[in-house]
């Protein structure tokens, strides 16, 4: 089976508002989809809809052949969830959380196993309790997978988290998939997702607004090529020679710090020469980002919390 998600014109509606409005796609095996957007996108609802905590109010949803609807209790069987938020027994182990955990399950991993993976297994007689922020992150994950799921949902596995607990997290979404499992996760990071997701959809006020392949939408953007560069001596007569090659933009922070974003390729080689001249303190090059594709596709930057 290599499409393990399918859903088709899912909408939800509350009380006078539409969280997602008809939205279609799918998740192949194996693969780490990601539903990107800024809170309130509706990236959450349509993944508990798809584990069958929220009902649709209309839409269809199949989940490794069955249906959401009326075959819940062989999805669950199936698949594992990392909600956004988590509440555990405090006075429970960690690793008596996860026995407990698998035993609601006809089969399931050996706690011990499971800890080593997340590098917990030093933790196996702690609480969740006395766990730092990215240890409880780790735990939620691997609590996921107490009955080995084919399908891994993560929903904002790595918010709140500082860049290097972040990372740790990726590493452990990286075995994950490793192992052969299907991973679809919300994110409202756009590096996360650049660096995770083979597939992803960029949602906005309940829509999806692209879908592809991660590289493959990066690529589309209007101006695919990109230089930054720091220079004091920038005269307008050079700003206006560089603003017929591309988009200029100073950017905010650092002063003198500016941006290019170009069409093609020739026109970055000649921004280069020109932008050498002026001895910058410091130059990069590169492509384009998820982040130009999302201010592109929305006119803003994506929000945190």
């Amino acid at each position: 089976m290599n499409t393990v998600i399918k859903v088709e014109k899912l909408v939800k509606e509350y009380k006078g508002l539409t969280a997602v409005k008809g939205i279609s796609f799918e998740v192949k095996k194996g693969e780490i989809f990601g539903l990107l957007g800024e809170n309130g996108a509706g990236k959450t609802t349509t993944l508990e809809m798809i584990e069958g905590l929220r009902k649709p109010t209309s839409g269809e949803i199949s989940v490794l052949g069955h249906n959401v609807r009326n075959e819940i209790s062989e999805i669950k069987e199936r698949i594992g969830v990392q909600l956004q938020s988590s509440a555990y027994y405090n006075y429970l182990t960690l690793k008596e959380i996860l026995s407990l955990f698998g035993s609601f399950y006809t089969e399931s991993l050996d706690p011990d196993d499971l800890l080593k993976m997340v590098d917990l297994e030093e933790k196996a007689g702690a609480t969740v309790n006395n766990l730092s922020g990215g240890q409880k992150q780790r735990f939620s994950i691997v609590a996921s997978l107490v009955n080995d799921p084919e399908i891994v949902f993560l929903d904002e596995p790595t918010t709140g988290l500082d860049p290097m607990a972040r990372r740790n997290l990726w590493d452990i979404i990286t075995k994950i998939k490793a192992k052969g499992k299907t991973i679809i996760l919300t994110t409202h990071y756009l590096e996360e997702a650049e660096m995770l997701c083979d597939r992803i959809a960029i949602m906005e006020k309940g829509e999806i607004l692209m879908m592809g392949k991660t590289h493959e939408l990066i690529e589309s953007t209007k101006n695919p090529f990109k230089t930054t560069f720091i220079a004091t001596s920038l005269s307008k007569e050079t700003l206006k020679e560089l603003e017929g090659l591309g988009e200029v933009n100073e950017l905010a922070g650092k002063s003198h710090h500016f941006e290019m974003m170009l069409k093609t390729q020739v026109n970055l080689n000649k921004a280069i020469k020109i932008v050498q001249k002026l001895e910058p303190e410091s130059i990069t090059v590169g492509r384009s980002t998820l982040e130009d594709l999302f201010i592109e596709l929305t006119g803003k930057r994506i929000g945190g919390e």
